[in-house]
C-alpha cells in the first residue's frame, strides 16, 4: 500500500535534500497539484519527479513518496527544468523567471545571478538542464551557460545572437569534451575552450528544427516527429515514424521516446518495446525493468495503470475556497479579465477541486467538456449536502450547474442546469451565499446593466430574480451578515446591501446603496468581511474603507464610511491608499487578514494599525504576490492563501478567541538562545488578557496587554534588556477578572 509522509528536516536529510533558507518554516504547508510531470530521474530505486510547483520522491520498493516545495524548502514555484545526478546527490531546478535552485547533501541555495544577454528582452525562464558529473548546461532563450555545481557558481556562458536575433537553447547535453545544443535551426556543437562564448565558432552539425537531446554513452536528439542517433556526424534515424515527440532520454541500457506512446531502443537503435499508458505523457524513463511515464495529469503512471503522486488538486490554478464541515474544500477556477468584464477561460478548462476530507476529488464532467467551462464559486447544497452548486461565468453555456457526489465512483454526476433566464453574454453568475435558514442566493451582473440576486426556491428547483437598478455590469460574491447580502459591485463605485426580508416574496425587500458621497474610493468595489464589532471592512480598487456598526449605519439616512489612518514618519497616512484591496478575512481573534494586489498579504491588529506580519512571494511560500482568495478555519487557525499559480496554507496562532482563556501554550519552551533567537509565543489567551511576567522571586519582570488570543514575548524585562537564565511564570486574567491562567517559561541564554 502506497504512503505518504509530509516532507520534514528528517526526511530531507534521507533524500540528500537539506532545507538552508528562511522563507519556508513549519507554519506552511501547500496544496499544490503534482500531476503534471515534465522530468524524472532514477537514484537507486527510487524516482525523483518534478512537477510545476515542487518535486516529489517516490520509493518503487515502500511506495512512500515525500514532497518539496516553497513551503518546504525551495524557493520559487513556476518550475521549468530539472535534472539530478545519482552519484553526487546533487539535483538542479530552474525556473520560469530565469532563478535556479541547486539542491546539495548540504543545503538548498537560491541562485539568482544566471547571465542575461545585454539587450535581450525576451522570456527568461530556464528551458532545460543537463548534468553531466559536476558541470551542467542550463537552455534559455537566448543561448546557454556552463554551471559549476561544487562550486555553485557560473562558467561560459554563450549567447546565440545572429543577425541582430537572439536564438533560444531548445535543449542541450555535455558529451564528451563538447557541448550540444538543439535549436530550431539545427544541432549546434561547440568544445568547453576559450572560444566557447563566441556564438560564430559554434558548428551547425546538422541543420533542421531539433527540439531534444541527451547523452549518456551514445548522444540522442529529436525533432518533432522522428528520433535519431548521433554517430560522428551522422545521424541514425530510430525506426520509427512519431506524431509529437514530448521528450527523449537515454540511459545506459536504452533510449525511451516519449510521443503518444512510450517507446523504447537499445542504445544501438534496436527496437525493444512500444507501449500506451492511456494518456498523455511529458516524459518517460525506465526502472526496475518497467516503464515509468511522468504524466500530465496522472503523476507518475507505470504500465499496469497505477499511479503515484503526493495528494492535492487536479491542477494549480485557483481562484476561490470554500471550507466546509468535516474538513471538506472546494476549489473553483475560474476568472474574469478586464476590469471584471469577460470570463478569462483557461484552456483547459479544470472546472472546481474537491477534497472530501481524505482525498482529492476530480468530476470526470470537466474531462474534454466541449462547453465553455469558468467556475467563479462552488459551494455545497444547504438542503443535500452530497449535492454541489456552482456558477459558470461565461458569455456561453453560462448559469448555475448542480452537481451529485457519487460514493461508489468517486465522481460527480451531473443533475441540473439552471440559465437564470441567461441569453448569450447576459446574466452571467459570480457567487453564492447562504442563510442560517438554508436559503441559497447566487449573484450574477450583465442583467440588462444592473447587478442581479437570484434566491433559490426548492418548491420549484428554480431561482427567483432579484434585480437592482443601478448602472453596474459587474458583480462579486455577495456576504451574508446580519440578514442582509453585502455585495460589492467591480465595475462601479458602489456597493449594495440587499435587506430580503422573506426570500419567496420580493415586494417586501429593502435596498441600500453606498457611493463615493458615503466615503467609498476607487473605482470598483471588490470585497468586503465583517469584524467581531459589527464593522464592515471594505476594499476597493483604490483603498480600504471601514463602516462602524454596520448593520445599523447602513439605515440610517447618510451612512458614512471612514479610511484607517496610521502614523507613518510622524504623518497620518491612509492604509492602503491607492491600492486594491483584492480580498478581507478575519480571524478568531478578530485581526484583519488584507490581500493587496501585487503586495501580498497583510496580517493587521483588529484595528488595522499595527502591521503584525506582511507576507509576500519574496519572503515566504506565496506563489505571486496577488490573493485571489483568504479563508480561515477558526477551528484551527489554518489561514488559506489562493492563487492561480496554487494554493498554500498558513498555520496561526488564532482559533476562535473568546472572553475566557481556551488551552494556554507556550512555545518554544523552554527558550535556549543557541537554538532559538526570537520571540516566545504564549497562544489559547482571552480576547482582552492581562499579562504579567514574574521571575522565581517574585518580581515583576514584563507587563502587557494583549488582544486577539495570542502574545509574543521578546524576553526582555521592563529596562528593554534581556531577562536572566531562569524560570519565569506568566500570570494572566482576562478583561472582566472572571477567568484566569498560568504558564511557565524556561529561559538558558
Amino acid at each position: 500500500m502506497k504512503k505518504l509522509s509530509i516532507i520534514s528536516l528528517g526526511i530531507l536529510a534521507s533524500l540528500q535534500f537539506i532545507k538552508a533558507q528562511v522563507i519556508s518554516s513549519k507554519r506552511w504547508a501547500d496544496l499544490f497539484s503534482y500531476n503534471n510531470v515534465f522530468a524524472m530521474k532514477e537514484d537507486n530505486g527510487k524516482i525523483i519527479a518534478a512537477t510545476e510547483n515542487g518535486i516529489f520522491y517516490y520509493t518503487i520498493a515502500t511506495g512512500e513518496i515525500t514532497k518539496l516545495s516553497k513551503a518546504n524548502g525551495l524557493h520559487n514555484t513556476g518550475i521549468t527544468a530539472f535534472d539530478y545526478n545519482p552519484q553526487t546527490k546533487i539535483g538542479l531546478i530552474g525556473y520560469d523567471n530565469g532563478s535556479m535552485d541547486i539542491i546539495t547533501p548540504q543545503e538548498i541555495k537560491y541562485i539568482v545571478d544566471i547571465p542575461i544577454a545585454t539587450g535581450y528582452n525576451g522570456n527568461k525562464k530556464i528551458n532545460h538542464i543537463s548534468i553531466t558529473g559536476d558541470q551542467a548546461v542550463i537552455s534559455v532563450g537566448y543561448g546557454l551557460s556552463i554551471f559549476n555545481l561544487k562550486k555553485k557558481e557560473f562558467g561560459d556562458s554563450t549567447f546565440f545572437l545572429s543577425g541582430g536575433v537572439y536564438q533560444a537553447s531548445n535543449e542541450a547535453t555535455i558529451f564528451g569534451n563538447k557541448v550540444y545544443s538543439v535549436t530550431n535551426t539545427g544541432l549546434k556543437s561547440h568544445e568547453m575552450n576559450t572560444t566557447f562564448p563566441v556564438y560564430s565558432t559554434w558548428t551547425t552539425e546538422i541543420p533542421g528544427a531539433f527540439k531534444h537531446v541527451d547523452s549518456e554513452s551514445e548522444l540522442v536528439f529529436s525533432t518533432a516527429t522522428a528520433a535519431f542517433i548521433y554517430n560522428n556526424g551522422t545521424p541514425i534515424q530510430l525506426p520509427t515514424s512519431f506524431g509529437n515527440i514530448r521528450d527523449v532520454v537515454i540511459t545506459p541500457s536504452n533510449i525511451i521516446v516519449t510521443d503518444n506512446r512510450v517507446y523504447t531502443y537499445g542504445v544501438n537503435g534496436v527496437s525493444q518495446n512500444s507501449i500506451s499508458l492511456g494518456e498523455e505523457c511529458n516524459t518517460a524513463i525506465t526502472a526496475s525493468g518497467k516503464i515509468l511515464g511522468g504524466t500530465v495529469l496522472s503523476g507518475i503512471k507505470d504500465e499496469s495503470n497505477n499511479t503515484y503522486k503526493p495528494s492535492g488538486p487536479y491542477m494549480n490554478i485557483a481562484y476561490n475556497i470554500n471550507l466546509f464541515d468535516n474538513n471538506q474544500l472546494l476549489v473553483s477556477t475560474g476568472a474574469r479579465a478586464n476590469n471584471y468584464n469577460e470570463p478569462a477561460i483557461n484552456p483547459k478548462k479544470p472546472g472546481f477541486y474537491y477534497f472530501n476530507g481524505t482525498e482529492w476529488i476530480y468530476p470526470s464532467y470537466f474531462v474534454n467538456n466541449p462547453k465553455s467551462i469558468n467556475i467563479l464559486d462552488a459551494t455545497i447544497n444547504p438542503y443535500d449536502h452530497n449535492e454541489i452548486f456552482f456558477t459558470n461565468y461565461t458569455m456561453f453555456d453560462n448559469g448555475v450547474y448542480r452537481m451529485k457526489y457519487n460514493t461508489t465512483s468517486k465522481d460527480f454526476d451531473f443533475v441540473k442546469y439552471y440559465n437564470l433566464g441567461a441569453q448569450p453574454y447576459y446574466r452571467r453568475p459570480v457567487g453564492f451565499a447562504t442563510d442560517p435558514q438554508n436559503n441559497l442566493f447566487v449573484s450574477f451582473g450583465f442583467n440588462d446593466g444592473n447587478p442581479s440576486i437570484g434566491i433559490y426556491d426548492k418548491a420549484s428547483d428554480d431561482f427567483i430574480i432579484k434585480k437592482y437598478v443601478i448602472a453596474s455590469d459587474g458583480v462579486q460574491k455577495p456576504v451574508f451578515y446580519e440578514n442582509m447580502l453585502w455585495t460589492p459591485l467591480p465595475r462601479s463605485a458602489n456597493f449594495w446591501v440587499y435587506d430580503y426580508k422573506n426570500p419567496t416574496n420580493l415586494s417586501d425587500d429593502s435596498d441600500y446603496i453606498l457611493s463615493e458621497s458615503n466615503g467609498l474610493s476607487g473605482g470598483g468595489i471588490l470585497s468586503v468581511a465583517f469584524d467581531k464589532s459589527g464593522d464592515a471592512w471594505i476594499g476597493t480598487d483604490g483603498g480600504l474603507r471601514v463602516m462602524s456598526n454596520a448593520a445599523s449605519e447602513i439605515k440610517t439616512a447618510h451612512p458614512k464610511l471612514e479610511p484607517i489612518v496610521i502614523e507613518q514618519n510622524g504623518l497620518g497616512e491612509e492604509l492602503f491608499r491607492e491600492s486594491a484591496v483584492l480580498q478581507i478575512a478575519v480571524d478568531g481573534g478578530d485581526n484583519k487578514w488584507v490581500s493587496i494586489d501585487g503586495g501580498g498579504v497583510y496580517y493587521l491588529s483588529s484595528d488595522g494599525q499595527k502591521t503584525i506580519r506582511h507576507f509576500t512571494k519574496e519572503n515566504s511560500p506565496l506563489p505571486t504576490n496577488s490573493i485571489t482568495d483568504i479563508k480561515i478555519d477558526k477551528k484551527t487557525g489554518k489561514v488559506y492563501f489562493v492563487t492561480y499559480n496554487g494554493i498554500v496554507t498558513y498555520q496561526s496562532d488564532v482559533t476562535d478567541v473568546t472572553s475566557n482563556f481556551g488551552d494556554v501554550l507556550v512555545y518554544p519552551n523552554p527558550v535556549v538562545y543557541s537554538n532559538f533567537k526570537g520571540k516566545v509565543t504564549i497562544k489559547g489567551l482571552a480576547e482582552k488578557t492581562n499579562i504579567r511576567i514574574v521571575d522565581a522571586a517574585g518580581n515583576v519582570v514584563h507587563s502587557a496587554v494583549a488582544r486577539g488570543g495570542y502574545y509574543e514575548w521578546d524576553l526582555n524585562n521592563q529596562k528593554g534588556t534581556r531577562v536572566a537564565s531562569g524560570i519565569y511564570f506568566v500570570l494572566m486574567t482576562n478583561e472582566d477578572g472572571s477567568d484566569k491562567a498560568t504558564a511557565k517559561i524556561g529561559v538558558v541564554n
